[in-house]
């Protein structure tokens, strides 16, 4: 299969995108997590603490969202780019990752009840934000749609797309769902479960699907059916970071200081040239 030129641009640094409130806990103790709300700027405990105490990462992740996360069966284990990378920020830790496989419809509640961090492609929007922290951004990322390559030019605007004729695709809960249901008023939108979706696309039992730019270019590249239609000139604009305990200063301040360093020394080179290939190309701020 030939392999596209891909580029993946980092976003512009959130250090700390810091939301007033108290977070909720995870499985570690309910008083460490408070402290993390509350007193990590005077000094009180934090979630980091607690997970160097008990040697445990509780890590959220939805397993079904390739080239960021993906569960193998087969193998009984994940694999993906921010798999790669919280794994990494476990050793640098010294701890072990316990995974809390959860969905796009679960991933809030699944995350303030049971985990310390959630990974896997996660966009950063004002809903999430009113509940968590988010790590500074790894990618800027945008909307973009992807069908099948005959039918690029038919796809190309909103307006398009929008259209009781045309069947938009997509997994439910997440960002893709919200951008159709506001942008496709009037298509024909359908779920599907996100780890065949895009063989229902290419079978040519959906017109279009509307999703990450990151995404479509990692899926142009595994079906040779499928074709991004504007992967230069997304819909919109976003950036995707880690899901972190709201109100933990300290903790997210570790989490920002360990990516920085990652974005910069190869190790983001290395965990995203697997899935996108060796000439990609990051822009880091």
């Amino acid at each position: 299969m030939i392999r596209r030129h891909v580029t993946v641009l980092t976003g512009t640094a959130l250090a700390g995108l810091l939301v007033s409130g108290c977070g909720g806990a995870g499985s570690h103790d309910s008083e460490s997590a408070e402290g993390g709300a509350e007193g990590a700027e005077t000094g009180g405990d934090s979630r980091l603490d607690a997970v160097l105490e008990e040697g445990v990462l509780d890590v959220c992740t939805t397993g079904d969202y390739p080239p960021f996360t993906e569960y193998d069966e087969e193998a009984d284990e994940y694999e993906g780019i921010d798999i790669d990378m919280v794994r990494g920020l476990a050793e640098e830790m010294g701890v072990e990752i316990e995974w809390v496989r959860t969905s796009w419809d679960d991933l809030m509640d699944d995350y303030l009840a049971d985990c310390d961090i959630a990974v896997g492609g996660i966009s950063i929007n004002a809903d999430r934000a009113q509940q968590v922290f988010f790590s500074r951004p790894l990618m800027a990322d945008g909307k973009t749609p992807i069908t099948r390559c005959e039918n690029v030019d038919d796809y190309r605007t909103i307006d398009q797309i929008n259209d009781p004729e045309v069947t938009s695709i997509m997994p439910s809960g997440g960002t893709n769902q919200i951008f159709a249901e506001e942008h496709y008023p009037e298509g024909n939108l359908v779920t599907h479960d996100n780890l065949t979706i895009f063989d229902e696309l290419a079978e040519g039992n959906a017109d279009v699907m509307t999703t990450d730019r990151s995404e479509v270019l990692w899926v142009a590249n595994e079906y040779e059916e499928l074709c991004a239609v504007n992967p230069d000139e997304p819909f919109d604009y976003f950036e995707k970071a880690y899901m972190l305990p709201r109100g933990d200063t300290v903790f997210a301040h570790y989490v920002d200081q360990w990516l920085t360093m990652s974005l910069h020394d190869g190790t983001y080179h290395e965990a995203t040239s697997e899935w996108f290939g060796d000439d990609v190309e990051i822009e880091v701020p």
